[in-house]
């Protein structure tokens, strides 16, 4: 699907222009924690907070006409990208969130001149009132995962990450969709053969685990409350990706999540949301394999509300 002239054009329509690298850091606490040399790529200080704004920039920049509008439907990192790409190029955003979503999310997506609308109970629902949308208003309907421009703005996070650590052993990366997953595994191929990109989902929605375990696509019943894991079904171009390039797919509890948040709150002094801590939830629960080894794990976000802030302290 790409090459290396393809991550770098992405690169440098993404950093020259709108976003500057983002750190990467390695703890003494959290190193001692883990029993591991841990690098913590933040992309929680995205200017949404969130990895995904690569993508939704990446993707906006490449559209031939934007004049009919964008249309998507997220939880809330995904739709902030699609919202901040959309408000760079002038363009009419329209997201649709399922029921009771993220305050913060839902704010951030108005500051930033998106139209809010809400969809069904589930990311399922939303995703079919979105297309219902679209095909009424014309808008372009931009799918969470299966849109090559999303993964390959992503891609240049983890180009970063091993550009400046080429002889990592592993690394951790937390799967809705899976374009973050998709992304690593196009880049450690072209860079960094021998590191094992390792997949992290919550075992309450299991949707891109399974499928990816099964070789098919496959739908799975949201009952986590991780917003930015809480997909349920596998989308296709991300799996056909990963099928080839993951070493691993694990699972986890969302109260192996919390704990791995309050981890990085306490180890790391980072403030992740329930996905941004995934990949470390998942490092932690296998530990004893990596073990002295040198390994990277990607907050991916920290855009958590107060409600789960609170479940975070209770851990």
């Amino acid at each position: 699907m790409a090459d290396i002239q393809d991550i770098l054009t992405a690169r440098r329509r993404l950093i020259a222009r709108h976003l500057p690298e983002t750190p990467m850091w390695s703890y003494p606490v959290l190193n001692a924690t883990v029993g591991a040399e841990v690098y913590v790529k933040h992309e929680n200080v995205q200017p949404t907070g969130a990895f995904k704004v690569r993508g939704g920039i990446n993707l906006l920049a490449r559209m031939d006409d934007r004049s009919r509008g964008v249309l998507t439907y997220s939880t809330g990192n995904h739709a902030q990208s699609i919202a901040y790409a959309a408000r760079l190029y002038g363009v009419p955003c329209s997201i649709v969130m399922p029921e009771n979503p993220n305050p913060v999310k839902v704010a951030a997506l108005k500051a930033l001149g998106a139209t809010v609308e809400i969809g069904g109970a589930t990311m399922v629902e939303a995703a079919e009132h979105a297309r219902e949308l679209a095909g009424r208003t014309g808008m372009r309907l931009i799918s969470p995962g299966d849109e090559p421009e999303l993964i390959m703005g992503v891609a240049t996070l983890y180009f970063e990450i091993l550009t400046a650590q080429p002889d990592l052993d592993a690394i951790f990366v937390p799967v809705g969709s899976g374009s973050g997953a998709a992304a690593a595994c196009l880049v450690s191929r072209l860079l960094a053969p021998a590191c094992r990109v390792i997949a992290v989902q919550s075992s309450a929605a299991p949707a891109a685990h399974d499928s990816w375990r099964l070789g098919e696509l496959v739908s799975r019943p949201i009952k986590t409350c991780v917003e930015g894991l809480a997909t349920g079904c596998g989308f296709e171009l991300p799996q056909s990706i990963m099928r080839d390039g993951l070493a691993d797919f694990v699972l986890v509890t969302d109260e192996e999540i919390a704990r791995a948040q309050r981890t990085l709150l306490e180890d790391a002094h980072t403030l992740a949301e329930g996905a941004g801590a995934a990949a470390l939830a998942g490092l932690l629960a296998r530990r004893e394999e990596f073990a002295g080894r040198k390994v990277a794990v990607v907050c991916t976000g920290g855009n958590a509300g107060s409600a789960e802030l609170g479940r975070v302290l209770a851990a």
